[in-house]
């Protein structure tokens, strides 16, 4: 009897800390051994000429999130796993959203119920709150948390959705006690009514003037905003989908000064730009999403705080939403205004491959960086490390085999998502996942896929942020600050 049931020979394995050429053993779902030279198992995979990185945590995704609009994703658990699978992804954390006047128990359920048998690799949930109320914050949500959704989400803009400063406070309160991870949605609500009310006066209403409405004084002042909150709170956050420069500056700015500020970005931001939003016609619809790219400048920016550790974590935000659809992207149709097109690109498939060529071929970050931020930070993040976002014995066989050197240009027909479209169709890309393998299972291999929808597993988390006891704070840093505990 072999001594593995899978053996991945002869290829150069990255993690976040070590690049080394390693054989890896695989039993029961788990790596059971990391040598220069192991037996071979009852299946062996080449991996020679290859590398194999941990399978990626994409922990900002959304799917089968239904709008308080009358839209509708195109994706649900099924389609958008699949999609992720196929982009290198073995873990995906996308929203249990509660609804104004919904209990989070409810929210929560009505996930599961989605994503039950549907599944192709293993998910979590994080929480959306949009109704704070004294039960939720008080019953709900530290019930919750004990049974492992350990982290949520809140927002600072969308009708519905947003939360006022004492509602965060007040959340930031219940998520301090309780050990929980909060990730913030940074853009100014009141000043994007305001200019989005002007520029429909004068007839400024085609896609391109979504981001118009959005510049980035409005993400840096709610970025600055939700910083003091978390000062005042002492208490750790995320903040999510960063677009512009100022927004990172101000991140920077807190990091320096000890504070537990952490960032995330997507490639929306690094591979598309205004431009796209001022595609003719309507075809700016395509890249409406909030923040929204920014000038090319900006992207050399966000390229840089991500490389220099602004930024922990790169997720993709896919929000997935068909283009030339009456649930989608034309809600009101062509000659409706921006405001009214539903926020989102999808990109939970081609997340990956984005990053690999444009950060680890062109030498912008190394393939530990690439690691890091991709797989290892948000699985420590939310929670899930060292079972996710690692290659270590005990950890869970979650594995990627990447062939550095393949060229593919993206086109919507080789994705596997369920939408008509991707906002990065034509671009060429140099690396690709080629055998995709979680819990020890090969699941895609050279484009062909080998399991069942309904494998995936639901995780509990654990507490990314000790509890800490009314009264008490953190360790001081030298300037007298809170002391930073960056991943």
């Amino acid at each position: 009897m072999a001594e593995f049931d899978l053996t991945i020979r002869g290829g150069t394995v990255a993690t976040a800390g070590d690049v080394a050429r390693c054989d890896v053993g695989i039993r029961d779902g788990r790596i059971v051994a990391l040598a220069a030279e192991l037996p071979a198992g009852t299946r062996d995979v080449d991996a020679t000429g290859r590398l194999v990185l941990p399978g990626g945590v994409d922990g900002h995704c959304h799917m089968d999130q239904p709008g308080g609009d009358g839209s509708r994703m195109a994706d649900d658990f099924l389609t958008a796993t699949r999609s992720a699978v196929f982009g290198g992804n073995t873990t995906v954390i996308p929203f249990a959203a509660q609804a104004q006047g919904q209990s989070l128990r409810d929210a929560v359920a009505a996930y599961h119920a989605s994503a039950d048998g549907k599944a192709f690799v293993d998910y979590a949930f994080h929480l959306i709150v949009a109704d704070p109320t004294p039960a939720v914050l008080g019953q709900e949500l530290p019930a919750l948390v004990e049974k492992g959704y350990t982290s949520l989400k809140i927002y600072m803009t969308y009708e519905g959705m947003k939360l006022d400063d004492r509602q965060i406070l007040d959340v930031f309160e219940a998520a301090r006690a309780t050990g929980a991870m909060v990730m913030v949605h940074a853009e100014n609500s009141d000043c994007i009514a305001w200019l989005t009310e002007r520029l429909e006066r004068e007839g400024k209403t085609a896609p391109a003037f979504h981001g118009t409405s959005r510049p980035q004084v409005v993400e840096r002042e709610a970025t600055h905003r939700a910083i003091a909150l978390s000062e005042l709170s002492d208490l750790p956050i995320l903040i999510v989908h960063v677009s512009g420069a100022e927004a990172a500056e101000q991140i920077r700015w807190a990091q320096g000064r000890g504070l537990r500020i952490y960032a995330e970005t997507c490639p929306q931001y690094l591979f598309l730009d205004a431009n796209d939003l001022a595609a003719p016609g309507f075809e700016g619809a395509k890249c409406i999403c909030s923040p929204p790219p920014r000038d090319k400048a900006n992207k050399e920016r966000i390229w840089e705080a991500l490389t220099n550790g602004v930024f922990q974590v790169f997720s993709s935000d896919h929000a997935p939403y068909r283009y030339d659809d009456a649930e989608g992207k034309k809600l009101k149709g062509e000659a409706a205004s921006f405001r009214y097109v539903p926020n989102g690109v999808p990109g939970i498939e081609t997340r990956l491959p984005l990053l690999f060529s444009g950060g680890v071929r062109t030498g912008r970050m190394s393939l530990s960086r690439f690691v890091e931020v991709t797989s290892t930070n948000p699985a420590k993040m939310y929670g899930l490390y060292p079972r996710k976002g690692t290659i270590a014995v005990g950890s869970d066989a979650d594995l990627v085999i990447w062939d550095a050197d393949r060229e593919v240009t993206i086109t919507n027909s080789i994705l596997h998502h369920d939408v008509d479209y991707t906002p990065y169709e034509g671009q060429v890309v140099t690396g690709w996942p080629v055998t995709v393998i979680s819990r020890g299972e090969v699941v895609v291999d050279d484009g062909a896929l080998h399991a069942e929808a309904g494998r995936g597993r639901f995780l509990p988390c654990d507490r990314p942020n000790p509890a800490r006891p009314k009264g008490t704070r953190a360790p001081l840093g030298p300037s007298g600050t809170f002391r930073a505990e960056l991943a």
